[in-house]
Parts: structure tokens; sequence; C-alpha cells
């Protein structure tokens, strides 16, 4: 079973809203998924995704890919969490 952290878009017509989920990767993009980790509203500017940045650290520890706008996801939110918070 090959497991992929992807989008699932779930918004109404020209209102994007996306759950970022890990799922199995012969399953279709709206369809079964295993767990939800995060949203992305891409209409919002700025800080417009939320991702459990444990979880994925945790599913890609086991295998799971992420797609390559969930990797940039990772990468934002891995930086975001390095800063020093002041």
């Amino acid at each position: 079973m090959a497991v992929k952290i992807r989008m699932k878009r779930v918004g109404t017509k020209n209102t994007p809203v996306f759950r970022i989920v890990v799922a199995d990767g012969r399953s279709p993009r709206d369809g079964k998924f295993i767990e939800e980790i995060g949203t992305y509203q891409p209409l919002n500017k700025g800080n417009n995704f939320v991702l459990d940045l444990d979880r994925a650290k945790y599913w890609v520890s086991k295998g799971a890919k992420p797609s390559d706008t969930v990797a940039s996801f990772i990468k934002k939110a891995n930086k975001a969490a390095a800063a020093p918070a002041v």
C-alpha cells in the first residue's frame, strides 16, 4: 500500500477549500482517506494553511510520500516552528 499525503477538495464552485489528508495512493482524490492533518484555503492571503506538523512528520517517517504542494507546506511549517517566538 503506497500511502500519500495529498489534498482533497471540499469547497464549492469558485470557492476552493482543500483538506490535507493521508490516503492510500489507489483511492480517488476526493475519496476515502486514512487521516486528515490540515486544511488549505487558497483564496485567503498570507497564512492560508493549517497543518498538524507532528502528524505529518509521523507519516513521512512511516514512508508516506507528500505531493509537491503538501511538501512545500511541510517545509513552511518547519521553518515557522524553528523561528523563535517573540
